[in-house]
């Protein structure tokens, strides 16, 4: 006997609301072929709930109780000075910019110059293509466990951007992707990014994913899909504020060639409801991978990183680390796996994750993992969780430090170690200074 499972009101807007939409989303016959299989997808899997391992923390079934309606297209008029402020610290950064606004392309808000070697054109245009070809999979088996989003994802996307840095080029400055959410109804946004680099080259990639001051508890569905050729180098970060009570859901998928580097890091804070997956996998001999993030939560905020490396060839190196500062009722989720394929000898990973825990009432769930089918490799892992050192703390204050400025310079000193990864000091100084408003909140809401 089979049983039909009984699908949530949530479930079922997401389903009802695709065919209502899928006339004003880009692309031709070929793309709508590949939405609607990749909504069949979502349709048979649903969202993903605790009975998933991958979810086993983050029951999105359970937390997501209505589907905000798809975005198509700017639901109101953004500022120059509301974008401004939107993205404190990264507003002063040098780098060039581009814009999204509710998930679409909004060339007036970006820079008017395309820095020179860089290809660009928006995944709009690129869907408009005749055959498509950048829509990718609806629900790849690249990512076990992401397969529901990422078919949301392919089904609803709308808009981002599609970059390619042809070989041997380097970038002189940063790219600065901006996905902002307007003022206006909660809305459904669902972009997706390909960064491509040829051979050698080089190039840094933020994405900063920010809601403008007042703006509804929207839904965000991202996907980024990284492709390093032989010897490219890549510095890719993201810095999600979705606001208030809003989702954020992300997927990076990350393929890394021989000898190439990819170094990633994730800050999330200000943000209800956020699943950031990532899975890498190296596909030449000598690649490596450095990712690391940090994350700040309060009140309910609830940020889940799942992350899965997969060591698929012989000498590649792997190092993670995320660092996170909890208070009130947060609650903060690590999931990082390590695979070492049969044959991928000489691998060399390394895994850690570290909370701080602000409040009694506080939660962190970290499963570290690693799946090794080779003998010849050196792999670790570990996870630890504590409150503030009051040894410390009384050492500083015997110095005639104030009782509060202590505490929030050793809240800085444990968070720094996850930002003093990123090599760029133009780029981690704009980051640091988005942190350290949120950090600065955080020690008030601990001493309250």
């Amino acid at each position: 006997m089979t049983v039909a499972a009984t699908r949530t009101k949530a479930e079922q807007a997401l389903a009802r609301n695709f065919e209502a939409v899928l006339p004003r989303l880009p692309g031709g016959r070929a793309v709508a072929e590949a939405r609607k299989a990749a909504i069949g997808v979502f349709a048979a899997r649903g969202l993903p709930h605790r009975r998933i391992e991958q979810w086993k923390y983050t029951d999105l079934r359970g937390a997501l109780k209505e589907a905000a309606l798809p975005a198509a297209g700017p639901a109101g008029e953004v500022s120059a000075r509301q974008l401004e402020a939107a993205l404190g610290g990264l507003a002063s950064l040098e780098a060039h910019r581009l814009v999204f606004v509710d998930g679409a392309y909004a060339p007036a808000l970006s820079g008017a110059a395309q820095p020179k070697g860089l290809e660009f054109a928006t995944l709009a245009s690129a869907l408009a293509r005749p055959d498509g070809s950048v829509g990718g999979e609806p629900a790849g088996s690249i990512a076990p466990g992401q397969e529901a989003v990422v078919a949301l994802n392919t089904a609803y996307m709308t808009d981002g951007a599609v970059l390619r840095v042809p070989a041997g080029v380097a970038l002189d400055l940063p790219v600065l992707l901006v996905f902002v959410s307007t003022v206006g109804e909660a809305r459904l946004l669902t972009t997706r990014n390909v960064l491509t680099l040829g051979r050698s080259a080089r190039a840094t990639v933020i994405e900063a994913h920010v809601a403008l001051s007042g703006a509804a508890p929207g839904q965000a569905n991202t996907l980024t899909d990284v492709a390093l050729d032989e010897g490219a180098s890549l510095a890719h970060l993201q810095c999600a504020l979705a606001g208030g009570d809003a989702s954020h859901l992300s997927t990076w998928l990350a393929r890394i060639g021989a000898d190439a580097h990819y170094r990633a890091f994730q800050f999330t804070a200000a943000s209800g409801l956020v699943r950031n997956g990532i899975h890498a996998v190296f596909a030449g001999e000598g690649g490596s991978l450095d990712l690391s993030g940090a994350f700040l939560g309060r009140g309910g905020e609830h940020i889940d990183t799942t992350l899965v490396v997969d060591h698929a060839v012989p000498r590649c190196q792997s190092r993670e680390l995320f660092k996170g500062v909890l208070a009130e009722r947060a609650r903060g989720v690590f999931q990082g796996k390590v695979i070492v394929r049969p044959g991928a000898q000489k691998s060399d990973g390394k895994q850690m994750a570290q909370a701080l825990m602000l409040s009694q009432d506080a939660e962190f769930d970290s499963k570290p993992e690693l799946e090794i089918h080779a003998d010849d490799v050196v792999c670790g892992h570990g996870s630890t969780a504590a409150e503030i050192d009051e040894d410390l703390l009384f050492y500083m204050r015997a110095r005639g430090i104030p009782a509060a400025e202590a505490r929030a310079l050793l809240i800085e000193s444990f968070i720094g170690e996850a930002f003093d990864r990123i090599e760029d000091p133009g780029v981690r100084g704009a980051l640091f200074a988005v942190a350290k408003a949120r950090l600065d909140a955080l020690s008030q809401t601990e001493e309250r």
